[in-house]
């Protein structure tokens, strides 16, 4: 199977929900087997050991974690190798990450580094045009301090909010970051002429769905993939389940 369709869910769609066997209950029930975690689902990794009990949930309801994240890199590199720690114990061969805009320029080569210890790979997440790391030109940068271990993790949402000169999912996988997306959040976002956003069905808002995922397997996308959708927090099983559907239909 393609890796744009052996996809799975973002933990935080699920976040109302605290206990890990009733998000691996919710995985199952939207109809795939894969998830990405992120802190709220693992006590922000803060202790390896107790990780990898709540990771053993997910292992025994049959869903495979992916990756971790969103993790946020800093100075402290002791969280920084515990975070690598907990994506080995679970298997994982992805974080997704930010960095940050007073650091980064020492902290991705030392992340790097950590890559090549644990044989896991970094996507830094685009998070739009308010936080660092959203644009290109700041991607490209940090790509280039960190290698072949650093790529990106392309949520398509949070890309074409950046704007629609820039803001181009299929341009990124296809020419922009050619071979160094390593991660995707399939997201799409309608917006208002204020620019505000709003989380929609995935495919049903700006995102060229259909053309997005033809440009992944045209290009031998190897990553992972995950489904984020963060609206209606109280009740997401409905709304991510026409998400599965959307994305399975879009690559037919």
């Amino acid at each position: 199977m393609a890796k744009a369709m052996d996809f799975g869910v973002q933990s935080y769609c699920f976040r109302n929900f605290k206990d890990n066997a009733d998000v691996a209950a919710k995985v199952k029930q939207i109809g795939v087997n894969k998830i990405e975690v992120c802190g709220v689902h693992s006590n922000s990794f803060a202790d390896v050991a107790a990780w990898k009990d709540q990771a053993a949930v997910y292992a025994n309801a049959g869903v495979e974690i992916v990756s971790i994240g969103v993790q946020t890199f800093g100075e402290d590199m002791v969280a920084a190798r515990r975070w690598f720690e907990c994506a080995q114990a679970a298997g994982a061969k992805y974080i997704s990450a930010h960095f940050q805009v007073g650091n980064f320029q020492t902290v991705v080569p030392k992340v790097a580094a950590l890559c090549d210890e644990f044989g896991i790979r970094i996507g830094i997440h685009c998070h739009g045009g308010y936080m660092f790391g959203g644009s290109p030109d700041e991607l490209r940068c940090m790509l280039d301090l960190g290698g072949e271990n650093i790529g990106v993790c392309l949520d398509t949402a949070w890309c074409m909010q950046i704007g629609p000169n820039l803001g181009k999912p299929i341009d990124w996988v296809k020419n922009r970051f050619k071979g160094r997306i390593y991660g995707v959040h399939y997201k799409d976002f309608t917006f208002a002429p204020n620019g505000k956003w709003e989380d929609v069905v995935v495919g049903t808002g700006n995102l060229d769905l259909p053309g997005f995922v033809a440009a992944l397997n045209e290009e031998n996308f190897d990553g992972y993939a995950v489904i984020e959708y963060e609206a209606n927090p109280d009740n997401p099983v409905p709304a991510l389940a026409e998400c599965v559907q959307a994305v399975r239909a879009a690559g037919k």
